[in-house]
């Protein structure tokens, strides 16, 4: 449904992104993944037509995003990270303008409009002017015009930056309620996001996607097998050379702990295999003579992986591009001009 192929945007001599490919099947929801500046929004403008790539293709639902720009924007509902709101409209009379301008047939206006002020939660707004909302209830407008048309693809850019707790669930599952019957992607630098709503993940930094796969599947080809914390005393070097011993052990590693009694030591071990060695790793420190304080299981999460991704450092001259070409003004996404038969509807 959404193929990103060897995309690349450059500005002047400076990489917004380079040989970006990912897809994206029917129905489902990706997360696109990365930090502040890493082209994510670069992306996403290119997907949805209102930034040309500098190479690659893109199609949407089947159209080439160059070659036909209006059939791909009557295709998806475009949220951008600061939503496209006419402020001195009401909440309901700025869905029948969308609707109107995104070519809904007249007769089918009504019920549109309805269908996305239900899904968002937004009937008692109906009429209430823009202006008046919370900054939660803005952002819910911003969903519903990209869903007033119904559109086969979604694409959400940062959909719950600066909400608080209950409004980031109340949008969470509002996104999660679409899967199926649309194919989504979600961009967002917000872990607890993607872990909870998407089915795959796409890990861009700086400009380049590192890793695709599902949330488990990243973690599993990331560190694989199982994960320990130690506390242990005695000489380091013996702990670690008889934990080394043990033939599934893949790595041991000390860990920084200034509030530990002098002689004792953090260490995180991990394993091969899918099975649990937990038991195994204390019998051979127990039988080496050495103290064991404390031990338990690493729950290795989406986190670690995207902290191992994308941790190289940035230089400022990095930062200040990124920003340039993230921050860079577009058109709003309401902008197809009136079909004739919108135009004799209105």
């Amino acid at each position: 449904m959404i193929e990103a192929d060897h995309l690349s945007k450059v500005y002047g001599s400076t990489s917004a992104i380079e040989d970006v490919t990912f897809s994206v099947e029917s129905g489902e929801i990706l997360g696109f993944l990365g930090p502040n500046g890493a082209g994510k929004t670069t992306t996403m403008r290119i997907l949805t037509g209102y930034l040309p790539a500098s190479q690659g293709t893109a199609r949407i639902a089947g159209f080439d995003v160059h070659e036909n720009s209006m059939a791909v924007r009557q295709n998806i509902g475009y949220l951008p990270e600061t939503p496209p709101l006419y402020t001195d409209m009401t909440v309901e009379g700025f869905l029948w303008f969308v609707a109107r301008l995104k070519g809904v047939a007249a007769g089918d206006r009504p019920t549109r409009v309805t269908a996305a002020l239900k899904r968002c939660n937004l009937e008692e707004k109906r009429q209430v002017l823009i202006r008046k909302l919370s900054k939660g209830f803005r952002q819910r407008v911003g969903i519903a015009q990209a869903l007033v048309h119904d559109p086969p693809v979604i694409i959400l850019d940062e959909p719950t930056v600066g909400l608080d707790p209950r409004q980031i669930i109340d949008v969470r599952n509002l996104i999660k309620s679409l899967a199926g019957d649309h194919t989504i992607i979600l961009s967002t630098h917000i872990l607890p996001e993607v872990s909870m709503t998407c089915s795959r993940v796409a890990i861009i930094n700086k400009g380049r996607v590192v890793a695709t796969n599902t949330p488990d599947q990243l973690v599993t080809e990331m560190y694989g097998g199982n994960g320990y914390e130690l506390e242990v005393d005695g000489n380091f070097a013996a702990v670690e050379a008889t934990l080394k011993n043990l033939p599934e052990v893949r790595s041991v590693e000390s860990l920084p702990d200034l509030s530990l009694a002098e002689g004792h030591y953090r260490l995180r071990v991990m394993t091969d295999g899918p099975d649990d060695l937990g038991r195994q790793v204390s019998a051979a420190v127990v039988g080496s003579g050495l103290g064991l304080y404390e031990m338990r299981r690493i729950r290795i999460s989406l986190e670690d992986v995207f902290l191992e991704l994308t941790t190289q450092e940035t230089s400022p001259e990095d930062v200040e591009s990124d920003t340039e070409s993230e921050s860079e003004p577009i058109a709003t996404p309401i902008e197809p001009t009136l079909s004739p038969e919108s135009e004799e509807d209105a």
